[in-house]
């Protein structure tokens, strides 16, 4: 049901290059994605209409979803289901809410400060998949930091579902409603993105466009980066667990199935340096597989090339494979897991011990689950508050404060051959700087 890779003895040279890894050819979906976007900013809402019955089969007669369609999805939410979702946005607003950052001002001279003002984004396109699954929990983990970092304006996308007369699922009309979102279109894809990018008559255009969705989304995201500003590229969902012979072996399989579930090209990795508890999770996998409703889906994922069971000579090789991974999640199931979390430096978000599976990350930790995936956990975080700030320096000088600064100034100008540069500077003096 999974592959082994034998790692022991000596670990390669390019790790990172052979380790298991989900394909996603984003290159490859340019130039279809192009043509989506280029007709959505040259026809606008209609475009976006006709996009939607072409691609996902659904005919909408607009793409803002009325307010009593958000009110009534709350209204006939299980009420278990909102219990949790309220449970999920406090526990989330806590931890984000400690996100905030304050401004800061540095006295460089006396009468010369810079202050780092933190600002939000002006507006922000929150996209919510709806492929093989129902993302409500996506909806908090993109509302929420946005709206801790002050964003004074935001709207959630998410694709239009036939079962659901052109709306997207109510579940995620709830959501919206919990939050307090009543902007909400029923788009999805790479035309979701452009819309966003562009604007329509229904929709205005935002500064940026953040959450997880297919390689049309990434795509689009892609191409349109610069004009908007983006989180990331985010593909397939990855798991990669860290244990030794301490670990329980239903547990582990049990969390290398649940992020199988997602899709078929989803990634989940054992690595660990005990042939007992590789064997003894190549026993439970089956067993665990075929009890679960979306079995096909999760042996295609386990089967495929972006899983497998890592072997390797102890646990200080295996910390050098998963930081060499860099996964979207990391769960460390070995003795004294906290120690072993502390040294690792590249993951999305890291799961200590055997109470803290991904599953909890995904709903109600507190932390974000809108993570890096393909290895870029090694140079991306995780969507925060800090995603929707920018900082920017507010250079405060006074005359004197300047001239002292002066001379310096003209001598770096006319060293990088910039003579103006530095005569900005005299020119607010009856002086002249020596050459």
């Amino acid at each position: 049901m999974i592959s082994r890779i034998d790692m022991r003895g000596s670990l390669p040279a390019n790790l990172r290059d052979v380790l298991p890894r989900a394909e996603l050819d984003v290159e490859a979906a340019l130039d279809r994605v192009r043509s989506i976007c280029e007709d959505v900013r040259h026809r606008g809402a209609a475009a976006v209409r006709e996009l939607t019955a072409e691609l996902d089969g659904v005919e909408i007669e607009r793409a803002r979803v009325p307010r009593a369609a958000i009110d009534r999805a709350l209204a006939e939410l299980r009420p278990e289901v909102r219990a949790a979702l309220e449970e999920s946005i406090r526990r989330t607003r806590l931890v984000h809410r400690d996100q905030r950052r304050a401004d800061v001002t540095t006295q460089v001279v006396p009468g010369g400060t810079v202050t780092e003002r933190w600002l939000p984004v002006d507006r922000v396109g929150l996209y919510v998949p709806g492929g093989r699954a129902v993302y409500p929990s996506s909806v908090v983990m993109n509302v929420v930091p946005a709206q801790e970092a002050g964003v004074p304006s935001l709207a959630v996308a998410s694709p239009a579902q036939k079962d659901h007369g052109g709306l997207p699922h109510p579940a995620i009309l709830a959501a919206c409603a919990l939050l307090g979102v009543e902007e909400v279109y029923s788009v999805g894809g790479a035309q979701a993105v452009a819309m966003f990018a562009y604007g329509t008559e229904e929709c205005e255009p935002t500064t940026m466009v953040t959450g997880p969705g297919n390689i049309w989304v990434a795509a689009a995201k892609r191409l349109l980066k610069g004009r908007i500003g983006i989180d990331s590229e985010a593909g397939p969902t990855e798991i990669a667990i860290l244990a030794d012979h301490t670990a329980d072996p239903v547990h582990v399989a049990a969390d290398l199935i649940s992020q199988a579930e997602h899709d078929v090209i989803a990634a989940a990795v054992l690595v660990t340096d005990s042939v007992e508890l590789a064997e003894a999770v190549e026993k439970e996998l089956p067993g665990q597989v075929s009890a679960t409703r979306h079995s096909e889906r999760i042996a295609e994922a386990l089967g495929g090339r972006q899983s497998a069971i890592v072997l390797v000579d102890g646990i200080e090789d295996g910390i050098k494979v998963v930081d060499a991974y860099a996964a979207e999640h990391l769960e460390i199931h070995t003795e004294d897991a906290a120690a072993v979390a502390a040294r690792i430096r590249n993951a999305g978000a890291i799961f200590v011990g055997p109470y803290a599976p991904v599953s909890l990350g995904d709903y109600l930790a507190g932390s974000n689950h809108v993570l890096p995936t393909g290895g870029c956990a090694c140079h991306s975080s995780g969507l925060s508050v800090q995603s929707f700030l920018r900082g920017i320096h507010v250079v405060d000088y006074t005359r004197e404060a300047l001239a002292g600064a002066a001379a310096h100034v003209s001598v770096l100008a006319d060293a990088e051959d910039l003579p103006a540069h530095g005569a900005a500077v005299r020119a607010r003096f009856d002086w002249q700087v020596p050459s």
